[in-house]
């Protein structure tokens, strides 16, 4: 999805176009494509790290997070100016660092009963089915009902970050969320995640044009890679840790 500072932006334009890029979606796919096994790959990585030396990770993680935030906003900006050739190797750079950021999350996930493989596959097959589900409901969403759900889905996405900063900070301080809140979290997260898979067909191909498929790569991207997590989180929620 597009991401919050760009995002009402991207619907002003929404409002005010019809279609000005008919094709940015299928041309953006080969590279959410490679982003995503790029991503795997920096996830393999982290995991290594996590097994080989536990001490290391932790500081590499932070130090990831940070290149992570600092490179989305480079890489971002240089995408929409249209500098394809400066942008694809930051945006795949950014695409391993998001990896090893969500190795920790996948190293739970392996590590809880219930979960482990078979749950991060299935949470790679929730996307899966969310892709083709979204693909079909956001090509034909009208002007009005694209509009309000961009609306609606925005300001979710705004108050579940909100919800996430806050877990971040008590987490620092020792407080961490109770499963059923953590549960409930993490479904409002799939929920929106997936609606925001709907909003990208509806709006990407309203924002770009057919040669800044990007820009709309990345949007897809952090739509998916969101999704998954929080498919992820609520399967650890609900099957609880060891």
């Amino acid at each position: 999805m597009s991401s919050t500072s760009n995002f009402r932006e991207a619907i002003r334009t929404a409002r005010s176009q019809a279609l000005v890029g008919p094709n940015v979606i299928a041309n953006a796919l080969p590279y959410v494509g490679g982003g995503l096994v790029l991503t795997a790959a920096g996830v393999y990585g982290g995991l290594g790290v996590i097994r080989s030396y536990p001490g290391l990770f932790f500081p590499t993680f932070i130090a990831a997070v940070i290149a992570e935030l600092i490179l989305f906003f480079i890489a971002q900006n240089v995408a929409e100016k249209g500098n394809n050739k400066v942008a694809l190797p930051l945006l795949a750079t950014y695409s391993l660092l998001s990896g090893y950021t969500l190795s920790g999350l996948v190293y739970v996930a392996l590590g809880t009963k219930g979960v482990g493989i078979q749950g991060i596959a299935f949470a790679a097959l929730g996307c899966g089915v969310t892709f083709i589900a979204a693909r079909q409901i956001g090509s034909n969403l009208s002007e009005e009902d694209g509009m309000a759900l961009t609306k609606t889905i925005s300001i979710g996405i705004v108050a579940l970050l909100v919800v996430i900063l806050g877990q971040f900070l008590f987490a620092l301080f020792g407080v961490y969320t109770p499963t059923w809140l953590e549960i409930a979290i993490s479904g409002i997260g799939v929920f929106l995640f997936a609606g925001c898979a709907v909003v990208d067909f509806y709006i990407l191909p309203r924002t770009y044009r057919n040669d800044q498929y990007l820009p709309a790569a990345l949007s897809m991207y952090l739509t998916y890679i969101n999704l998954f997590v929080f498919i992820l989180r609520l399967l650890i929620a609900i099957n609880g840790r060891d």
